[in-house]
Parts: C-alpha cells; sequence; structure tokens
C-alpha cells in the first residue's frame, strides 16, 4: 500500500513561544484532532509533554491510538509516532516544526503513514488534513 504524506504550513499572529506551549500540550489536542478525545497517559522525560510522553486518542466507535512523542525541541520541534500495537495505519510519523515568521508563527506540520487496508490511507489522509486545518484555524483566533 501507498505511503500517504499531509504537509501543512500554518501561520499564526501569535508568538512562537504561545503556540509551542498550547500545541505542546497534549491535553489541548483535541481541539485539533476533532472528533478525537485526546488524553496524556504517560508524562514525559524534562517536560510532561516531551519525549517519552504517550497520549491517547479516542474517538467512538473507533480503536483508541497511542501516539509517542520521539523529539521534543522547546519552541522549534515535536515529532511523534503511533506506538499502538493495533492500530489502522502502520509507519507514522508526525513532524511539528515551528519557527518566527511576521511577528507570529509559521507551523510546518507533515505527517506520514500507510493504511493496513486498501482505500484507508488516502481516506485518512483527506479526513486527517482537513480536519486539522480546520482546528488550526480556530487555534489562530484564540487569544492565548
Amino acid at each position: 500500500m501507498k505511503q500517504q504524506r499531509i504537509e501543512i504550513i500554518y501561520d499564526f499572529p501569535q508568538p512562537v513561544e504561545k503556540i509551542f506551549k498550547w500545541i505542546g500540550d497534549h491535553n489541548n489536542l483535541g481541539e485539533i484532532f476533532f472528533p478525537f478525545k485526546v488524553t496524556r497517559i504517560k508524562d514525559g522525560q524534562g517536560d510532561v509533554n516531551g519525549v517519552g510522553s504517550v497520549r491517547k486518542l479516542s474517538a467512538f466507535p473507533l480503536i483508541p491510538v497511542e501516539e509517542t512523542v520521539t523529539a521534543f525541541q522547546a519552541n522549534q520541534l515535536i515529532e511523534y509516532r503511533v506506538t499502538s500495537k493495533y492500530a489502522p495505519i502502520k509507519d507514522h510519523l508526525g513532524v511539528m516544526l515551528f519557527e518566527s515568521y511576521n511577528g507570529g508563527t509559521r507551523l510546518r506540520y507533515t505527517i506520514t503513514f500507510t493504511g493496513v487496508v486498501p482505500l484507508l490511507g488516502p481516506a485518512l489522509k483527506v479526513g486527517l488534513g482537513q480536519g486539522i486545518k480546520r482546528g488550526l484555524a480556530k487555534l489562530a483566533k484564540k487569544s492565548l
């Protein structure tokens, strides 16, 4: 099956420190990944949301999925992988790069994965990409 790739570049009016702090908190991510509820289930090293932290994404009737943070550099980078044994995708990698841009923040967000059954990958790519863009637009309007 073909690897899927989602690439999102989103500019926020808020400074990097505020956007990184908000997105970096697992418990806020349900607003971006709606309809998934996101809960941190294991604290990371050095930062509760840092390397080694695990979050669970759940949305009825889907099987919950766990993601583990594999790289974390404050105000610069968050990288994570799906680490559930039973997930509808494999070879998943999410990378969020944060940079100052025009007085605000530019987020470069890339997700790659492969669906485990035919047609699942392309469908997830469209749904996930559109959902994340909607969530980021809501975040851009927040006063953080």
